[in-house]
């Protein structure tokens, strides 16, 4: 790394922690509260976040028992994520993450760079029409896609409840013939010149096709068209180099840890596989 390089990288991981943490983590929640440097947020459709900008010196254990705390005490919370970043110093957090039922994702880098760089003109394949997803049935059809793709139930409900409280969220889709072939939000952020980009995923047998690429450009555009210039995006090995070849600097890494709420069945020891035998 150059000398003009690394200064690029802390200059923008210095605007990562002070404008996309915190504050900018609540802005759609639906109750927000402080325990210490932690902030808690309850969003739409039963999710909850936490977040925080440094818990160096802090009780991590401590802290982690009283998020869990917060989260048990609200019924409407089904699921929730603290999200860790590999430049943060706190000793101790996976461990109490694990021993309050928090369950680690996978690792992602996180990119910023320029919109600008990012909007360029790409052709689609033949057939292949790009455009916003603005019907509760085209975000459900996304959504869908995008469930497929990971593997794992997405938050389709969170998401239309968001859609209705926030205008400022927009859904993209790559289709044709009625299949959505590829999808990603942009999510502008109030307040700075920063815009994310979320959720983005391509049908295996529709990669490698540029579908993707161009899905990116089109919600660069819109989100230089609203007075973003930067782009944020927590990015998996498959997105990654496609922005570092736009000059996007990776800041850090984060990880997303999980907590589900129990359901009476965990609870219930007739229900546990090592369950001893009678």
């Amino acid at each position: 790394m150059t000398e003009d390089t690394g200064a690029r990288r802390d200059a923008l991981l210095a605007a990562y922690d002070a404008d996309l943490r915190t504050e900018a983590e609540m802005e759609r929640a639906l109750e927000v509260a402080r325990i210490g440097p932690l902030w808690l947020g309850v969003f739409p459709g039963g999710r909850g976040f936490i977040s925080y900008r440094d818990l160096e010196g802090a009780d991590a254990p401590a802290l982690v028992a009283a998020a869990t705390a917060f989260l048990a005490e609200r019924p409407q919370v089904h699921e929730a994520e603290w999200k860790t970043r590999s430049h943060d110093r706190a000793p101790g957090l996976h461990e109490a993450l694990l021993a309050h039922g928090f369950t680690p994702g996978e690792r992602e880098s996180v990119m910023l760079g320029a919109a600008a760089a990012l909007a360029v003109d790409l052709p689609l394949p033949d057939g292949v029409v790009l455009r916003r997803a603005t019907t509760e049935e085209d975000v459900r059809r996304m959504c869908a896609m995008q469930d497929a793709v990971f593997g794992s139930p997405g938050h389709v409900e969170e998401l239309l409840a968001s859609l209705a409280a926030d205008p400022a969220i927009e859904c993209w889709i790559a289709e044709k013939d009625g299949e959505v072939l590829s999808a990603g939000r942009l999510h502008p952020v109030a307040g700075t010149a920063v815009a994310g980009i979320w959720g983005g995923a391509t049908l295996p047998a529709w990669r490698g096709r540029g579908i993707y690429r161009a899905l990116t450009a089109a919600r660069a555009r819109s989100a230089l068209r609203g007075g973003r210039t930067l782009i944020h995006s927590d990015s998996t090995e498959h997105s990654r180099p496609i922005l570092e070849r736009y000059g996007f600097t990776k800041v850090t890494e984060t990880t997303p840890y999980t907590w589900r709420r129990p359901t009476s069945r965990d609870d219930d020891p007739a229900s546990r596989d090592d369950d001893p035998a009678p």
